[in-house]
């Protein structure tokens, strides 16, 4: 019988407040209490004690909460959630009210076997995404009628950014400014703003049609032009494009896609490059996200593109296979020289959205854009004895000047509770205008409604009935010149699945092709793949969430706050700073935003001449191009042979440098899987000269509770909420990456880019990013309280310990701390495998998906390893289970030295192994048997990948990044 404490006697015991614990950590006490025997150890605390340096180790308990069951917590959030309020929304400017069909909600966005995959660097276990990301590109390509498209950005300022940087790689103008359409959206300007500070960029706001007449086009190396625009307009756009490219210049054209299903397409107009965001395409507006933008271009441009693209190539049998091509854009192999910082993209939504086209198809995407056109036609027509709307052509969204009627139309939405968009709460707005933004959410009824807060004539019943039911389909308002008259979406993917029967089934094909987490472990280093606790995801359905536009009067948005407050002062407690910006939506945004955070402190100290980065060698590969983003340069601090910051090093480059240093950005622990020792002596060095400390949070997940940014030194900080607390990773996004700061800094934290656009200083589409997946990180936050955040961290770095404990034998691990460990993560040399046994650290990274894992993080930081983090939520059993499979990978590398197996035909060069391969001819020296199931226990639960190795060098050199052609489906 198990002794009792004096504690769980008492009643308070039986409430389960911290029961999430069980949940979310791993190993059980019996289990830990092995893994610290097998590490020679009395404790978890003496472990922590010799991992964390003594000087920076934290014994003050975290000022947070007490933990509290899933039920409590829901109960909570929902309440926070209750205080929002949702009105009808007809604000448009980007967001738009859409349906989540069913089939996608239930099976894709509530199901882990979707959202907890990485992305999709191990191509033969992701086929089912790929293909989903591939059906994506193919919906972009199509409807903004450019060759080529990317696999997704972050939203669509961003995306319009980064089209402005491509357009300056891209063009033969030796002109220095860019023109922006001054009717773009107030949030996509803003960003863009930003961008052109530091990449020193002058902008010129005007009339996209003034280009070539009253404008010198000659003037500008590029234009960025939006069509429908903010207003809704519609503009020929062939002539200004023309104009822009008869001096060498390049043309970006910003579209809403649901339009694109009736207006010309801007590769029809001769646009070089398209951007926009595909929320509308059943992704709920959550507050400003998360969505995924798109970028479509021309060919000459692919290699200039920002993000994934997805290709086809073909595996080692020959057959067709996808994988993300142009890997070599990726910033860990271009770093400063990369095209963008981008990293995580947004492949669930991007995949929700190349779903939603699937399931509607094109006839049906045809028939809800016509519908939201006709009906704003019929809200014109009844509206215009009284109102005119200001422009003749749109798609969705009405213009209206109500001259001294304003106030009234204020009053009468506010009565049926209806959000129009009111030009007076926007900066330089007119007081007396109004816009209307329809959807596909939009009824008749809201129609009628809407017609009576506009002109305050009450409609008869009948007789509006009768007006709706003899309004034409097509109202007019996209003329000839304007119309689209191509087909779309005319691939078989697109007109295939449209009962939901085949429609299912075809998204638990392709859910069936990938490893996730609901399949084992996922030890990629630096990702923290950690649980996503169905609790946490929960509240992503909840209408008072998902539902809300990101610019409601803020008296509608009071649960978002308070909830958004809370979890500022949580993370701000967590890292030790002073201040939380929630805007930046992925890690990458993250650095970009603590730089900007940096470089505006010190310009503001007359200290902009400060434009020296220095950063570890071990750096991830975002830092050198966040930073060069920033219009800083790179100086590169060497690393000692024990993988640590050369401290020798730094002072040099500090001492060559001198006043011209801005920062250094450093991880901690580092890349290396290490807590340095000197890391305080780091940042001291760098604070004496002048410079500022920018931490990179991707290491949080083993500092939590154990020790803390601010206390350590930095000044600021990004955090990775889709690693440490607890947001999926989607299979490649979305992401959030807060960055927190010292007080010093809090000034020049991103302002919000629905406010005032004359600042530079917005990094993101929306004031606090991608806002409905907070509730994510709140939920657990909240779950696990100060204790549990605490114990996550020391139960992540237990298990590294024991997983480098357990492979050391085989494989050596390249980096330990001063005592000998490992922080929460560990790095296995592997660089003797191809002069020892002809093998390479890819040879095994493939053959681990026969056991049924994903691989630990490959060649990086260090070429020919292995990166492993197994976080706190796997048991010891699983991490057991991976143990066994390296070890007896380590087996029949030696089989190999000894000469039982041969060279090249052995089951690490062959690996992986598809069924079909086994139901074939056999013409292998070894089994089947030992091909498929190498071990006893994969036979439980065999996953089997889908295709064997795919050539990836032959994909770049033949990029096809389009659905396979018809005659493939035929065949």
């Amino acid at each position: 019988m198990n002794a009792r404490s004096p504690a769980d006697e008492r009643l308070s015991a039986l409430f389960g407040d911290d029961e999430f614990h069980a949940r979310h950590l791993g190993p059980d006490t019996a289990e830990q209490h092995a893994m610290l025997a097998a590490l020679g150890l009395p404790s978890l605390d003496a472990l922590i004690r010799e991992t964390v340096p003594a000087s920076i180790l934290r014994d003050t308990p975290l000022a947070l909460d007490a933990p509290c069951s899933e039920a409590s917590a829901l109960s909570q959030l929902r309440a926070l959630a209750q205080q929002n309020q949702l009105w009808r929304c007809m604000i448009g400017a980007g967001y738009h009210g859409t349906i989540t069909p069913e089939p996608i909600r239930r099976n894709v966005l509530e199901n882990p076997g979707w959202y907890t995959a990485y992305t999709p660097y191990q191509a033969e276990v992701a086929q089912g995404r790929l293909e989903m990301l591939l059906n994506f590109q193919q919906m972009i390509i199509d409807l903004t009628g450019l060759p080529v498209a990317n696999a997704s950005l972050l939203d669509e300022a961003t995306a319009a950014a980064e089209a402005m940087a491509v357009c300056r790689r891209a063009s033969r103008s030796k002109a220095s400014a860019f023109f922006v359409d001054e009717s773009a959206h107030p949030q996509t300007i803003a960003v863009i703003r930003t961008r052109a500070r530091w990449m020193g960029i002058e902008l010129v706001l005007g009339d996209p049609l003034a280009l070539g007449a009253t404008l010198d086009a000659a003037s500008f190396f590029g234009a960025y032009v939006q069509n429908p625009d903010t207003e809704g307009r519609l503009r020929e756009l062939d002539a200004p494009i023309a104009a822009i490219h008869a001096s060498g210049g390049r043309v970006c054209v910003a579209c809403d896609p649901l339009s694109l299903l009736l207006v010309r397409s801007p590769g029809a107009m001769g646009a070089d490059i398209a951007i926009g965001s595909t929320q509308r395409f059943g992704i709920p507006m959550g507050f400003g996200g998360p969505h995924a933008a798109y970028l479509a271009a021309g060919p000459d441009l692919v290699r200039m593109l920002p993000g994934r693209i997805i290709g086809v190539s073909r595996d080692a049998a020959g057959n067709p296979a996808y994988r993300m091509a142009l890997q070599t854009r990726e910033q860990h192999i271009r770093r400063d020289k990369a095209t963008s910082n981008i990293c995580t993209s947004q492949a669930l939504l991007a995949n929700m959205a190349a779903m939603y086209a699937i399931y509607h198809g094109p006839a049906g995407l045809r028939r809800i854009a016509r519908r939201v056109n006709a009906l704003t036609g019929l809200l014109a027509q009844i509206a215009r004895p009284r109102l005119k709307p200001l422009h003749d052509a749109w798609f969705d969204t009405l213009v209206f000047d109500a001259g001294q009627g304003a106030p009234a139309v204020r009053a009468r939405a506010a009565t049926k509770r209806v959000n129009l968009r009111d030009f007076a709460r926007e900066a330089g707005g007119s007081n007396t205008r109004f816009g209307v933004t329809l959807d596909e959410t939009t009824s008749l009824q809201d129609v009628a409604d809407l017609a009576w807060i506009l002109t305050g004539e009450t409609l008869d019943a009948d007789g509006f009935a009768a007006r709706a039911e003899a309004a034409p389909a097509d109202c007019g308002a996209i003329g000839p010149g304007l119309a689209r008259d191509d087909a779309v979406l005319t691939h078989p993917v697109f007109n295939r699945h449209h009962s939901e029967t085949e429609f299912v089934r075809y998204l638990k094909r392709l859910e069936n092709r990938d490893i996730s987490l609901v399949h084992s472990m996922i030890p990629l280093g630096s990702c923290t793949m950690k649980l996503n606790a169905a609790a946490e995801m929960a509240p992503l359905a909840w209408p008072e969430l998902a539902n809300l536009h990101p610019a409601v009067p803020a008296a509608q948005a009071g649960g978002y706050a308070r909830m958004i407050e809370q979890l500022g002062t949580w993370l701000a407690e967590i890292t030790g700073f002073d201040a939380v910006s929630f805007q930046p939506n992925s890690g990458a945004q993250g650095e970009y935003a603590g730089l900007l955070a940096i470089r505006q402190w010190q310009a503001a100290r007359g200290e902009g001449a400060r434009d020296i980065c220095l950063i570890p060698s071990s750096a991830h590969g975002t830092n050198p191009a966040s930073a060069q983003m920033m219009g800083l340069r790179v100086v590169v601090v060497a690393c000692d042979t024990d993988g640590n910051i050369d401290v020798e090093d730094l002072k040099a480059k500090i001492s060559q440098h001198g006043d011209r240093l801005a920062a250094l950005m450093v991880t901690y622990p580092s890349t290396h899987g290490v807590f340095e020792e000197t890391i305080r002596e780091v940042c001291d060095r760098v604070h004496a000269a002048g410079g500022q400390v920018y931490m990179d949070g991707a290491n949080l997940n083993a500092q939590a509770g154990l020790t803390r940014p601010g206390d350590i030194g930095a000044d600021v900080c990004h955090m990775n909420l889709h690693k440490t607390f607890s947001i999926p990773h989607g299979g490649g996004g979305p992401g959030m990456g807060p960055i927190a700061v010292a007080s010093h800094l809090a000034a020049h934290l991103p302002q919000d880019p629905l406010g005032d656009g004359s600042h530079a200083n917005a990094v993101s589409a929306a004031p606090f990013g991608s806002a409905l997946i907070l509730a994510i990180s709140w939920m657990y936050i909240r779950m696990m309280g100060g204790s549990g955040i605490r114990r996550a961290s020391e139960i992540a770095i237990l298990n590294a310990n024991y997983v480098a404990q357990r492979l050391q034998h085989c494989f050596p691990v390249l980096y330990r701390g001063a005592d000998g460990r490992v922080a929460h993560e560990c790095i296995i040399d592997l660089r003797h495998l191809k002069s020892d046994y002809g093998v390479s650290a890819e040879d095994v990274a493939k053959r681990l998906m026969d056991y049924g894992f994903h691989a630990p993080t490959l060649s990086f930081p260090v070429a020919d390893t292995l990166m492993i983090e197994p976080t706190e939520s796997e048991s010891k059993a699983e991490l057991d289970r991976f143990c066994d499979a390296m070890i007896a990978i380590h087996g029949e590398l030696e089989a190999i030295r000894e000469g039982r197996a041969d060279p090249i035909d052995n089951p690490l060069k062959q690996a992986p192994h598809t069924a079909h391969e086994l139901i074939g001819d056999w013409a292998h020296p070894y089994s089947r048997e030992q091909a498929a199931y190498p071990l006893p226990w994969v036979r439980q639960a065999k996953f089997w990948p889908a295709v064997k190795r795919i050539d990836n060098a032959g994909g770049d050199r033949s990029l096809v990044c389009t659905c396979p052609p018809i005659s493939d489906y035929a065949d």
